[in-house]
């Protein structure tokens, strides 16, 4: 099936957005947006937990409980995620890297298999990664499910309000393009804030 034009720009700037995100955790080098490599050291467990200041969201086992102002872990296996039922906590809490990667592939996810696949995933059928080795990889399949609901839909889809029943957001009253669309804006947003993070642990000293 031919992409549609209209996915074509979207779909290339989702793939750019996230391989410079993926390099920026991973290395051994980066592209620094302007298509010079810079050396960049793969991320650790540290860096992946780092709590900043107090009170961060994160990650955290279920038997340990959630942390500051969060109400439970959601996830399954061992790890969960920080969070709270709305209305949350004003002013947010400030995230941890991990949190905000479990969150981005979270939604990476189940939006694929709200779209193409059994529709049928909640965020306690997510398994969250407590580490940084399972939480890249993690990172790259919900990356790689996302890409191949987008290469199943067509025209009609993306002018479709609700084609995709992703439960946690606006899908039900927007059309999938404008879904696609804040998808992007998710990966970009979140991948800067992790790229920031990740520079300020190397000058925390």
């Amino acid at each position: 099936m031919p992409l549609p034009e209209r996915l074509v720009p979207l779909l290339d700037q989702f793939d750019f957005a996230r391989q410079r995100l993926a390099d920026r955790m991973a290395g051994p080098v980066m592209d620094s947006g302007n298509g010079t490599d810079v050396e960049v050291g793969p991320m650790t467990d540290a860096e992946y937990l780092w709590e900043p200041g107090p009170g961060c969201w994160s990650v955290r086992r279920h038997a340990d409980g959630p942390g500051a102002r969060a109400t439970l872990l959601v996830g399954a296996g061992e790890w969960g995620r920080d969070t709270a039922p709305t209305p949350h906590p004003v002013p947010p809490p400030f995230t941890t890297i991990a949190w905000r990667l479990s969150h981005l592939s979270e939604m990476l996810a189940l939006r694929a298999d709200h779209t193409n696949g059994s529709r049928s995933l909640t965020r306690d059928d997510y398994r969250v990664a407590g580490d940084v080795a399972t939480a890249l990889a993690a990172f790259d399949t919900a990356a790689d499910a996302w890409r191949e609901a987008l290469l199943s839909v067509d025209d009609k889809a993306l002018d479709t309000v609700g084609h995709c029943t992703y439960p946690h957001g606006s899908d039900a009253e927007n059309p999938f393009l404008e879904i696609v669309w804040w998808v992007n804006q998710e990966l970009l947003h979140h991948g800067a804030e992790i790229a920031l993070l990740r520079d300020l642990h190397r000058l925390r000293a």
